[in-house]
C-alpha cells in the first residue's frame, strides 16, 4: 500500500473504523476485502470494484472510501479472484467471474450488515458493475469512473500476444509491469454483449465520471453508457485527470462528488421521514449533516451539495464556505449569461472562465460606492474568454457580464424574511 493509500485508511480510522474481511469469491476462493466505517451506524452501504488488474488498495478507491465513511456510508472494498491478497488464480477469471465476485461480495453484505444501496466502480470495475446492478435489488444508485462501454475494450492491452493467445489457449503479458496469465476464455468472455441489456434495466439511478482526455478508455465510452442508460442519469466531466486518478486532487474531487451526489438518493426518504424541509416547488433546503460543527447538506431539486467552514475557525472543510457558494453563483450566472448572448449574436465564444474573490473593504477606500462610513462587501471578478473575437466584441462582453441576474440581485435592494417552520419545537 502506498503512501497516500495509508493516508487514506488513517482517515478512515478516523471517521469510524477499516475492517479487514474476508468472504468467498464465485470460484471458491478467499477474497480479500476491507470495510470501511463511519463513526456512528452507517445510514446505507457501498460496494465498490476497483479498476482491471488493480486492487482494493489503489489511491481512488481508497480516498472514496475515507470519503463515504465520513459521511455516513459503509463501503466495502475487496480484491478480485487472484488479485491483491485474494487466493485464487488470475488465469481462470473472466469478465463474468468478476460480475460473480461482485454478487458475492453483496450477498456477504447482506448477510453480515446490509445490502448495499449504492455500486461504485472504477474502469472495468465500471463495466462490472453495470451489469451486477440489476442483480442487486437494494441498490437504488450506480456510479462508474473510467469505465469502458464493453468489457472487450481491455482486449488492447493483449492485442501483441493475441496470436500467442489464439495458438496456445493462454499466454503471459506484461500490465503496468506486472506479470498476468491470460487464457482464451478471458478473450472470448469479453466479447459477448454483456453490457447492452443491463443497461436497458438498470432501474437505478446512473452517475457517470470521465475524463474528455482519458489515453485509456476514451471519452465516446461514456457517451456510449449515458446514451443507453434510462434517467436518472448524470456525467461528470474530469478534465485533464488521468484514467488512474493518480493526481490527488482528481481522486479528491471525485470522492467529494459522488458523496454529494448519493445524498440525493440515501438522504431524501430519510429526511421525510424525519421531518425535515423537503426541496420541492424551486426551493433550496440546507440541512445539518452532524460531521462537525457546521457541516450542511444543500438539496436544490435533484442536485446535492456539500457546505463547510474550514479548519481554522472550527470546520472541516468538507465542501465550500457559504461565501464560496456566493460566488459560485455570480460565477455561474455570468458564464451562463455571456455564453447565451454569445449564441444569439453567433459570436465565436469558445470558452468562458470566471475568478472571483471576496471580501471587505473600508468604505473610505471606493470611490464608486453610496456608503462612505464603515466596512462594505467587495466581490472582484475576473472574466476569461477565448475564441477569434475582436476587441469590441471583448469590449461588449465585459458589459454583459454586469446584466447577470446575480449580478443584478446583488446590487439590488434585496429584502430577506425569515420565518420558524410550524412544526419548530417551542
Amino acid at each position: 500500500m502506498d503512501k497516500e493509500a495509508m493516508d487514506n485508511e488513517k482517515e478512515a480510522w478516523m471517521a469510524g473504523g477499516s475492517e479487514k474481511v474476508t468472504f468467498t469469491g464465485a470460484l471458491g476462493d478467499r477474497l480479500a476485502a476491507r470495510l470501511d466505517l463511519p463513526r456512528d451506524a452507517p445510514r446505507a452501504y457501498a460496494l465498490f470494484a476497483h479498476c482491471f488488474t488493480c486492487t482494493k488498495d489503489i489511491f481512488a478507491a481508497s480516498r472514496i472510501a475515507a470519503a463515504l465513511a465520513a459521511q455516513g456510508i459503509g463501503v466495502l472494498r475487496f480484491d478480485f479472484t487472484g488479485l491483491g491478497h485474494s487466493e485464487g488464480e488470475f488465469a481462470n477469471t473472466n469478465f463474468s467471474s468478476n460480475v460473480a465476485d461482485l454478487l458475492k461480495a453483496a450477498d456477504f453484505l447482506r448477510e453480515t450488515r446490509q445490502a448495499p444501496k449504492i455500486v461504485i466502480g472504477h474502469s472495468l470495475g465500471g463495466a462490472a458493475v453495470l451489469a451486477a446492478a440489476p442483480e442487486i435489488p437494494e441498490a437504488v444508485a450506480v456510479v462508474t469512473i473510467a469505465a469502458p462501454s464493453a468489457p472487450a475494450h481491455v482486449q488492447h492491452l493483449f492485442r501483441g500476444a493475441l496470436d500467442r493467445i489464439a495458438a496456445e489457449g493462454e499466454a503471459e503479458i506484461e500490465i503496468a509491469g506486472r506479470p498476468f496469465r491470460v487464457k482464451q476464455q478471458f478473450l472470448e468472455d469479453i466479447s459477448q454483449p454483456h453490457l447492452s441489456a443491463a443497461l436497458g434495466k438498470l432501474k437505478k439511478a446512473l452517475l457517470v465520471f470521465h475524463a474528455p482526455r482519458d489515453q485509456t478508455v476514451g471519452i465516446e465510452n461514456a457517451g456510449e453508457i449515458f446514451a443507453a442508460a434510462k434517467h436518472p442519469k448524470s456525467f461528470i466531466s474530469l478534465d485533464d485527470a488521468d484514467h488512474l486518478l493518480t493526481r490527488r486532487s482528481d481522486a479528491i474531487y471525485v470522492a467529494e462528488v459522488l458523496s454529494a451526489w448519493v445524498g440525493r438518493y440515501l438522504g431524501g426518504a430519510a429526511a421525510e421521514s424525519e421531518g425535515e424541509a423537503v426541496a420541492v416547488d424551486g426551493r433550496v433546503v440546507v440541512t445539518e449533516t452532524g460531521d462537525g460543527p457546521f457541516a450542511q447538506r444543500i438539496t436544490a431539486g435533484r442536485h446535492v451539495l456539500p457546505a463547510d467552514e474550514p479548519p481554522s475557525i472550527g470546520g472541516k472543510d468538507s465542501g465550500p464556505t457559504p461565501y464560496d457558494l456566493l460566488l459560485a453563483g455570480l460565477g455561474a450566472c455570468t458564464s451562463m449569461t455571456l455564453r447565451m448572448y454569445a449564441g444569439r449574436k453567433s459570436w465565436p465564444l469558445e470558452r468562458v472562465s470566471v475568478a472571483l474573490r471576496h471580501e471587505k473593504v473600508h468604505a473610505q477606500d471606493c470611490a464608486d460606492c453610496e456608503s462612505k462610513e464603515g466596512r462594505i462587501d467587495r466581490i472582484e471578478r475576473e472574466i476569461t474568454v477565448t475564441g477569434a473575437l475582436d476587441a469590441e466584441q471583448r469590449r461588449r462582453l465585459l458589459e454583459i457580464a454586469d446584466k447577470c441576474p446575480v449580478h443584478r440581485t446583488l446590487e439590488n435592494e434585496v429584502k430577506v424574511v425569515t420565518a420558524l417552520a410550524e412544526d419548530s419545537a417551542a
